[in-house]
């Protein structure tokens, strides 16, 4: 199951109004102009649900949220803290924004799953099980 909708679109993501207005200002910064990964990403925003901080809905992943996630081919499971991309450690399971996993998690809710290749190149599908908000 693709994560898309009766128009072939992915679904639209909700995003709090702070992380929206902080990622624009990030993704004008002339190294992100001409990346694939940030003109995505732009994309999503512009297509977001924008709401303010106060109305964001529990379980939706924001920046600095930890992301509770399975991978259901494998059933293998990770917890990631998604991140600005100068505080990304994979290591320490903070993953960028900028990083295409990174980017697909955004404004995903728990119970959603996205299609993703490891840097490896090996297949996940990982569905959301726990959204921590930044705290």
């Amino acid at each position: 199951m693709s994560h898309q909708t009766p128009s072939g679109l992915p679904p639209s993501i909700v995003v709090s109004r702070r992380d929206a207005a902080r990622l624009e200002a990030m993704l004008e910064a002339p190294q992100w102009q001409h990346d694939a990964t940030a003109e995505a990403l732009l994309g999503e925003l512009v297509r977001a649900d924008i709401v303010d901080d106060a109305d964001m809905p529990a379980g939706v992943v924001g920046m600095h949220s930890r992301v509770e996630c399975v991978d259901e081919t494998s059933g293998e499971k990770h917890t990631l803290t998604l991140v600005y991309p100068q505080e990304a450690d994979a290591g320490a399971g903070r993953i960028s924004v900028l990083a295409p996993v990174g980017s697909a998690l955004l404004g995903l809710s728990v119970g959603q799953s996205i299609d993703w290749a490891t840097p490896q190149g090996r297949p996940l599908r990982l569905r959301v099980t726990g959204v921590h908000a930044a705290g």
